[in-house]
């Protein structure tokens, strides 16, 4: 089985995205580490890229997301 690797900061965070050929897509996944959440779902692309990619943009999306709503509790204790 060929994997690909690919790690990425975001919002400070440290990822790392394996990517792996399933069928003809290529799936991205976050590694699955100890104590690791394995919920969140893959993302398909043409090339490992793309699958990471795809993953990485919705990473960077929920980030940004979640850091208005944190820094707005915060606040407000």
């Amino acid at each position: 089985m060929i994997v690909h690797r690919f790690e990425h900061d975001i919002a400070g965070r440290p990822y790392q995205i394996e990517v792996t050929l399933v069928g003809n897509r290529w799936r991205a996944q976050l590694r699955r580490l100890a104590g690791m959440s394995t919920s969140l779902m893959p993302f398909y692309g043409t090339t490992p890229e793309e699958a990471a990619d795809l993953l990485t943009r919705w990473l960077v999306l929920a980030h940004s997301r979640q850091t208005p709503q944190a820094v707005r509790s915060a606040g407000s204790a």
